[in-house]
């Protein structure tokens, strides 16, 4: 079949979109995951002295990095639609989220649709799998305290433990509020029939858009974070705690993600943008922890009921193109998220200039090793203020500014950087 004119350019088209989409992300990653870590060095004596503020700034900035990857998908015109409960009640509580996972795409929703859920983002916790450790964002999550969890029965038992002395160790101590945990283990398509093997020999319901979850995260994230009454009951939704000490765990917020005609994004498209704008749907339904078992035996029950709940909410989409409404609703309502061009565009800005002014000191700071300095009072005749904020004098001989810009390989002021013989 023969490649029409008009197909042929809406191909170039997608392509030079491509190029351009990822060379911009590119640098972003650059100038603000390296900004990131650069700005958290410089604070480490704050972290010393108010250890809280500390992680309050790293969480502002953990945000905007959030928000930069978030705005890859929306200007591309991958947009949220939020169906269920309204999850901005309770974002100053802590509380646990607990996702399908069908894509890396997920992930990349997640942090586009908590956007505007107050201090969330700043303040939550992911586990993710131990490969996205060497992505180009693992360094961000280390630092941030994300748990990498690796999969398989012959690291499960140690991967608890782990988890468990990282809660302990991290979540109190920096000030974290919500935890996201995808309890399947890995994506839909690698899982499926494992899943659905494992449910035909245990008498359990066949699933086609979801897997049976694993028990073992969910468990130790409960026991961790949950608060206990002196009786031992768990502290949650309407039980009074003391303000004096965390109320730990408040709700379960169950959410399902849902993609039109079960086409999951992916994130090489979230990068590129060569996909037509989609609008992913995302459903929530909170749960006060109070109604959630702690025992093994009846939390397994219970978390299953939840994924074969998500079956039914899937199945449903992909029929009508809508979740069916919440219980006691008799119509479902819908949300269209939405995210402010204008913030997106200063956090790039900021991201960007603070790139540019870091490479400006390093440019500083290697003309200042090249050429011999000493300390020291300048003439009444030269009054130039020189790099670093101290005044320096040359002993290298002769050097204008032109000599100066060959040597660099670029045009400089040179009144900042050195001062000619004359002034020594």
């Amino acid at each position: 079949m023969a490649v029409t004119l008009e197909q042929a350019q809406r191909v170039g088209y997608i392509l030079l979109k491509a190029l351009l989409r990822f060379s911009f992300m590119v640098a972003n990653n650059l100038v603000a995951i390296s900004s990131y870590v650069l700005y958290l060095i410089i604070l480490q004596p704050l972290r010393l002295l108010d250890s809280k503020r500390f992680w309050y700034i790293e969480g502002v900035l953990f945000k905007w990095l959030l928000a930069m990857v978030a705005s890859w998908g929306w200007w591309a015109g991958y947009t949220v639609v939020e169906w269920g409960d309204d999850v901005k009640v309770v974002s100053e509580d802590e509380a646990m989220m607990l996702v399908n996972h069908q894509a890396t795409g997920d992930v990349c929703t997640l942090m586009m649709c908590l956007q505007d859920k107050g201090t969330v983002v700043r303040q939550m916790m992911w586990l993710m799998d131990h490969i996205f450790k060497y992505t180009n964002f693992g360094i961000v999550s280390l630092i941030h305290g994300d748990f990498f969890i690796r999969q398989g029965k012959a690291h499960r038992d140690q991967q608890l433990v782990l988890l468990k002395e990282h809660l302990d160790k991290h979540y109190r101590s920096r000030d974290r509020k919500w935890i996201v945990l995808f309890p399947e283990g890995g994506f839909l398509r690698k899982r499926r029939e494992t899943s659905q093997a494992f449910a035909k020999k245990n008498n359990l319901p066949f699933l086609t858009h979801i897997t049976l979850p694993r028990l073992g995260a969910t468990q130790v994230i409960l026991k961790s974070l949950v608060a206990q009454q002196e009786n031992g009951t768990p502290a949650g939704g309407d039980a009074m705690v003391s303000e004096s000490k965390s109320k730990g765990l408040q709700w379960v917020i169950d959410t399902t993600i849902a993609y039109p005609n079960a086409e999951p994004i992916d994130i090489q498209t979230w990068i590129l943008g060569y996909r037509r704008p989609t609008v992913t749907h995302v459903h929530y339904r909170i749960f006060p922890i109070k109604d959630v078992p702690a025992e093994p035996e009846a939390l397994t029950d219970w978390l299953y009921q939840r994924f074969i709940e998500k079956e039914d909410l899937l199945s449903h989409f992909y029929k009508t193109g809508a979740f069916p409404p919440l219980p006691g609703q008799a119509k479902a309502l819908s949300r269209k998220m939405t995210l402010s061009n204008l913030w997106l565009v200063v956090i790039q800005s900021l991201a960007f200039l603070s790139g540019g002014r870091r490479d400006k000191n390093n440019l500083s700071l290697q003309l200042g090793l090249r050429f011999k300095f000493r300390q020291g009072p300048l003439p009444d005749y030269c009054k130039r203020q020189h790099t670093m904020g101290r005044r320096w004098a040359a002993l290298d001989g002769e050097r204008t500014g032109e000599e100066l810009s060959r040597k660099v390989g670029h045009e400089l002021d040179p009144a900042p950087w050195i001062c000619v013989s004359k002034c020594t």
